[in-house]
């Protein structure tokens, strides 16, 4: 297979969840210029106040970004929080503001436990009703202004919740995809081969052995017949042994053949993988074995595993390549990367799948996180394979 080839279905979801946030961080901007614009003047100068709006978005934009470091994260929430409590303390009005201070407390479903969130939408509506009293409101408007606000912050977290529940399951779901999809691929080409190995085994029971009597016949026959009968004996022989030759021949062919293609069965694992634009070459110099092929189709199946469950990544390469005599599978994503790798029961597993192949396994969290496979490119374990264990 040639240049790469990007799958058709692309990331909409994910893609569609970027322009929301962005959308949400362009109207809490459009809420603090028009607060200035409406002739708002807050009690502190209008360029340290602007200095708090952009702060808090910061804080926001962070919060929410899937940053590995979890201090940041959290430094940056705060950051939001507080800012967006001074902006509405140091105005003479509330107008669209509490807008802002919702969309605070929903960011912390990402970034701290639910009982933080709601923390969080209480001292909210404590700031909003403390502003509402110490200018002067009326009763009802020191009553109701809080609790109605109140309830907007609730649905607004609740929402956000329940997106990201929904996003936790689709990714599980995902990752049970790609195993059962893994599987199948190689099931599927295992019962090939079985299929091919009983069919060979069968033609060389059954026809062979018979061919091989018949011969043994014919010579026979040969050495006893008359002179007039010798030369059909002659030929018959030669075609019996033409036979026996061609069966021969034959299961050696349905023992070495084509197990599957490689590219195409990375291709049916990665199609179970919609959150992902998933970009996958298979060099046409690429020749590899049964055993070769179901450690790649694995290796591929925990890439994208932990892709989707770490990564937070939008597009993910594997490349398979041949390099001298080796066969190196590599796989590279655009998310995030973690400061240290701990190897969990999948990447163990992996590793000694590779190395029982005479192979190694690379783990490299630097700049972009980076999965190598490399393979002998005839590496086979002594005796491992029917076919030699049919040999001895």
């Amino acid at each position: 297979m040639g240049p790469h080839q990007r799958r058709t279905s692309a990331s909409h979801q994910r893609r569609a969840e970027f322009s929301a946030g962005a959308a949400i961080l362009a109207l809490c901007l459009g809420v603090g210029v028009v607060v200035l614009l409406t002739g708002m003047r807050p009690y502190i100068p209008v360029l340290a106040w602007s200095a708090l709006l952009v702060a808090c978005l910061v804080g926001v934009f962070f919060a929410a970004a899937p940053v590995t470091d979890r201090r940041i994260q959290l430094a940056s929430y705060a950051l939001a929080v507080l800012s967006s409590w001074a902006l509405l303390l140091t105005l003479p009005g509330q107008g669209m503001l509490v807008v802002i201070l919702v969309v605070v407390a929903a960011v912390g479903t990402y970034v701290v436990p639910m009982a933080a969130v709601v923390g969080v939408v209480a001292l909210n509506t404590v700031v909003i009703a403390v502003h509402a009293w110490a200018h002067g409101a009326g009763v009802v408007d020191y009553v109701a202004t809080p609790i109605f606000y109140l309830f907007i912050h609730l649905a607004a977290v609740l929402s956000t919740w329940s997106l990201q529940q929904e996003a936790r399951m689709r990714a599980a779901l995902e990752q049970k995809t790609v195993e059962l999809t893994a599987a199948s691929v190689l099931l599927e080409d295992s019962a090939k081969t079985a299929e091919r190995l009983r069919i060979s085994r069968d033609l060389h029971d059954l026809l062979g052995h018979q061919l091989t009597v018949l011969n043994l016949e014919l010579e026979a026959a040969r050495h006893r017949s008359a002179d007039s009968a010798a030369e059909h004996v002659e030929r018959a022989s030669g075609l019996a042994k033409k036979l026996l030759g061609d069966v021969r021949s034959t299961v050696g062919e349905m023992r070495a053949a084509d197990h599957g293609d490689l590219a195409e069965a990375l291709q049916r694992v990665a199609a179970a993988v919609p959150s992902l634009d998933i970009w996958i070459r298979v060099e046409t110099d690429v020749e590899v074995d049964e055993q070769q092929q179901d450690v790649l189709v694995r290796a591929a199946q925990e890439i994208m595993t932990n892709t989707i469950k770490h990564s937070e990544a939008w597009t993910l390469r594997l490349d398979v390549a041949r390099q001298e005599d080796r066969i190196v599978l590599t796989g590279v994503n655009d998310g995030t990367t973690p400061s240290s790798v701990t190897p969990g029961h999948g990447l163990t597993g992996l590793r000694e799948r590779v190395e029982l192949l005479g192979g190694t396994l690379t783990v490299t969290p630097r700049r972009r996180f980076t999965v190598q496979v490399d393979l002998p490119a005839h590496g086979r374990r002594a005796g491992s394979t029917l076919e030699e264990a049919d040999r001895a």
